[in-house]
């Protein structure tokens, strides 16, 4: 098993297209051709995670965030960042990161804390433009059409709402010369040849591209298959950032938040709103989603996310949405065993362990008769 397998593997479930262009996914330490002793999943590589997969004997850790944000500037070992950097590499441990790619990724991060609140009825909260739609446009023999119309929409071609196998075609005549060294499927070789052909065309989210390619080429009876890829405008509005979802009942916000720091494991989270407030329409978006509160429809109750800054929560006020900060960590921590399990379903027999990120923030309550910092 090489690291290029198990890389090529998580960007088939979350397509690096998905991310957006700002962020750093990927291999960012190590070889592709290395050989995978073993797999630690973690939410970030830190000087601790290191040490964990030194120990399990794991030469690729696969995070959440990125090892790499900034640009490296200089390779000294003062540096904290830097010097595990290098550690990384002359432990030959490789890392590769599935960021934003993984938040918007169906069964990724999003989907992961949905599911675990129990919403049902679940949406994006924002399309964006990295998940559109292209058009697929090919041309095939009449009698060849339905086998590559089946095979294609099969692999998540030609969807529109609620409608499946949406496929547009028109007749044609089409002309091929082949060389001496082809095989046609028909005419002759050396010759110029037409053929009957349709154009057929369908719409394909950017997310299943590669599968309707492959799909297209099993399916389809010629040496070479031509194809065109047209870019669109359109979005595909099943994936996006965030997740709008229902509660299958009603909630007071209070007993929701409880629910909520109970299902995550954490030791508190923040609100903003009456507790009493009933709350049934929920969105969420894992890790730094307060500067994302514009995209909250006014349809919902509250806003679940991490990193809520002081003018957001007033904000949020004032438009009567209840908000609960459940932390950047508590937010996305979710996703490592579900990274794990992934992997040990694809790569049966590969050694794979996690780590368990701790959150750098604690909490400290009040102590009584403890010493006062004010003046008087």
């Amino acid at each position: 098993m090489k690291v290029r397998e198990v890389c090529a593997a998580i960007e088939e479930w979350a397509p690096p297209a998905l991310a957006y262009d700002w962020d750093h996914i990927g291999l960012a330490v190590g070889h592709p051709d290395w050989e995978v002793a073993g797999v630690l999943a973690a939410l970030t590589v830190t000087r601790e995670v290191f040490e964990a997969a030194r120990e399990a004997g794991a030469n690729l850790i696969v995070s959440h965030h990125p090892l790499i944000w900034d640009p490296l500037k200089t390779l000294c070992e003062d540096d904290p960042h830097t010097a595990l950097c290098a550690d990384l590499l002359r432990e030959r441990i490789a890392c590769f990161a599935a960021h934003t790619n993984l938040d918007m990724a169906p069964g990724g991060v999003n989907d992961t804390l949905a599911g675990l609140l129990g919403l049902v009825e679940r949406q994006p909260l924002k399309t964006v433009p990295q998940a559109g739609t292209v058009k697929l446009v090919t041309f095939v023999p009449e009698t060849h059409l339905p086998a590559v119309r089946d095979a294609v929409c099969a692999a998540g071609a030609g969807v529109i709402g609620d409608y499946t196998h949406c496929t547009f075609s028109a007749p044609g005549m089409g002309t091929f010369l082949p060389g001496e060294a082809a095989k046609p499927f028909a005419g002759e070789t050396g010759q110029l040849n037409e053929q009957s052909e349709l154009r057929f065309e369908t719409l394909v989210p950017k997310l299943r591209l590669g599968a309707v390619l492959a799909a297209l080429t099993a399916a389809h009876p010629y040496e070479e298959v031509a194809y065109d890829i047209v870019p669109l405008d359109n979005r595909d509005k099943t994936v996006g950032l965030g997740l709008l979802g229902a509660l299958p009942e009603t909630a007071t916000l209070g007993a929701f938040a409880e629910r909520t720091r109970n299902v995550l494991g954490l030791a508190q989270v923040r609100v903003v709103g009456d507790p009493e407030k009933p709350v049934r329409t929920v969105a969420v978006l894992g890790g730094g989603g307060g500067g994302e509160l514009e995209a909250v429809p006014g349809e919902a109750d509250v806003y679940l996310t991490g990193d809520i800054r002081y003018h957001d929560a007033l904000a949020a006020q004032a438009r009567g949405l209840a908000l609960i900060d459940a932390g950047h960590n508590g937010t996305e921590c979710c996703i490592v065993p579900v990274l794990a399990g992934f992997l040990r379903e694809r790569f049966e027999g590969l050694p794979i362990v996690t780590h368990h990120e701790a959150d750098p923030f604690q909490v400290f309550t009040a102590i009584r008769n403890a010493p006062s910092f004010g003046r008087g």
